[in-house]
């Protein structure tokens, strides 16, 4: 009997579409592709949800600004962020927007009843920021400012707000990520996390009046004069997509059965370990069991910002260099455990040297042997190359496992070495050595399969050139000048 296929749940966060994507989300749509495809060469069942997240006030001021409304403005830009999964071959199953579909709205409203025992009104008085659409306490701030967003304003508001117990949550919140049922990656974020529990977590406002909301957004059930706090909106779209609103069979396949895995930036890891952890477990729906925090991307050492003119546009990388090489600078130069940087220099010299001349050289030499040899076998007994491709195949499934994705693909890079080696020992252009052609091969093929979550085309494109036995007819990666 066929063992049954393991259920797995991966999503990358909504951005806010008030602009244009950016590299940073780039790089968490190319890292959460890179696992969801490692997880389905394995045999996996895989869900793998992004979308954009639409009911913000930034959005509402970014509208107002252009002078458009605000339907016009998440309609449109939505659009854009679309194009750039398709841009960048993300195999994402589903894409949500949460102003757009009903089954979102149903299913923010579901969950918002499913917490009500935990959900009360009162007055607040509180500084907020727009950029990370939160009120902040005074601990949070640094010399006064949002250190996420300090050039922008707080904003003081005063208003009758529905709040959410967070409160009662502390103890559990607290069992749940020490003991691991939830954990945070990496280590560093987990107890960024467990520190802020410790520290006393407070109740959160969760609504705001329509009037300040500009009345965009979803109704609170039963008062239609508030409007639905956008991380309690925004937060609900993993479940919302499940069609978690009429219990459908994704939500119990894939959720309530699953292996559920959210890949985040470090600016909203609160709101992800903390405030949406306390939601589900108020509403009585299983939580995450992982949560990846990756860093941010810098522009050559400066964190990017519009007022700065810093910001990289993936459209236009994608544009001059290939969807292929972008998601290979994304995955390979940033460190999924830290910040990582951009620059034109460094991205050329990553592309010359490790596909170019690395993968790109490495593909060309042995599928030439390859074509010109008579009757080349590809079987017997492969030795040390053999050990080493089986070796590099553990290892990258480790590294994978724990996230580590950019350290899964620099072992590859010391397998395409070893071929590369092996070639300029044996010298087979020489000496015409079958044994030695076919074992080249072989490393060539590895090579390809293990590349399949990170560069699908190439892989593809790699495996097609050995299937058919054919030379490489124009590089696969022309060397930038």
């Amino acid at each position: 009997m066929e063992e049954e296929k393991k259920k797995v749940f991966i999503s990358t966060a909504i951005p806010y579409v008030n602009a244009k994507p950016h590299i940073g989300f780039a790089l968490e749509l190319v890292q959460a592709d890179a696992y969801a495809r490692f997880r389905r060469e394995r045999g996996d069942d895989v869900f793998f949800l992004t979308g954009t997240d639409e009911n913000s006030l930034k959005n509402v001021q970014a509208a107002e600004k252009e002078g458009i409304t605000t339907k016009e403005l998440v309609d449109r830009n939505a659009k854009v962020f679309e194009e750039l999964t398709r841009k960048l071959e993300i195999s994402n199953n589903d894409f949500i927007r949460t102003s757009a579909e009903e089954r979102h709205k149903k299913g923010a409203q579901k969950l918002w009843q499913a917490c009500k025992r935990d959900i009360y009104k009162k007055n607040y008085k509180g500084f907020y920021c727009v950029g990370c659409e939160e009120f902040k306490r005074e601990t949070d701030l640094e010399e006064g400012k949002c250190p996420e967003h300090p050039d922008k304003l707080l904003e003081e508001i005063e208003e009758e707000n529905y709040f959410f117990k967070l409160s009662d949550y502390q103890k559990k919140l607290k069992d749940l990520i020490e003991g691991e049922k939830l954990k945070v990656l990496p280590e560093e974020k987990k107890n960024e996390t467990i520190s802020f529990i410790k520290n006393g977590l407070e109740d959160f406002s969760i609504s705001r009046s329509k009037e300040r909301a500009k009345d965009w957004g979803i109704e609170v059930p039963e008062d239609e004069s508030q409007i639905m706090y956008v991380w309690f909106d925004a937060l609900s779209n993993y479940i919302t997509a499940l069609d978690y609103a009429e219990e459908g069979e994704k939500f119990k396949k894939y959720w309530e059965k699953g292996e559920k895995i959210h890949f985040i930036g470090k600016g909203i890891n609160r709101f992800h370990t903390i405030y949406w952890p306390a939601m589900l477990l108020s509403g009585g729906v299983k939580t995450p069991d992982k949560v990846f925090v990756h860093g941010y991307v810098t522009a050559e050492g400066q964190k990017m910002s519009k007022s700065i003119g810093n910001v990289v546009d993936p459209f236009e990388l994608i544009e001059k260099y290939g969807k292929e090489a972008v998601r290979f600078y994304l995955l390979r130069e940033i460190p999924t455990y830290g910040d990582g940087d951009f620059s034109a220099e460094k991205f050329e010299a990553r592309y010359n040297g490790d596909l170019a001349n690395g993968l790109g050289n490495f593909a060309s030499r042995v599928l030439k042997l390859y074509s010109l040899a008579e009757e080349p076998k590809l079987s017997g007994d492969y030795g040390e190359l053999g050990k080493n491709i089986l070796e590099t195949e553990e290892v990258v499934k480790i590294r994978m496992e724990e996230f580590r994705i950019n350290e899964a693909l620099i072992e590859i890079w010391k397998l395409i070495a070893i071929g590369d080696k092996y070639i300029n020992d044996k010298k087979p252009w020489e000496t015409k050595d079958k044994d030695a052609i076919s074992n080249a091969v072989l490393v060539l093929k590895g090579v390809a399969s293990l590349l399949k979550p990170f560069l699908p085309e190439t892989a593809e494109k790699i495996l097609d050139y050995i299937k058919e036995k054919k030379a490489i007819e124009k590089p696969l990666f022309l060397r930038l000048k």
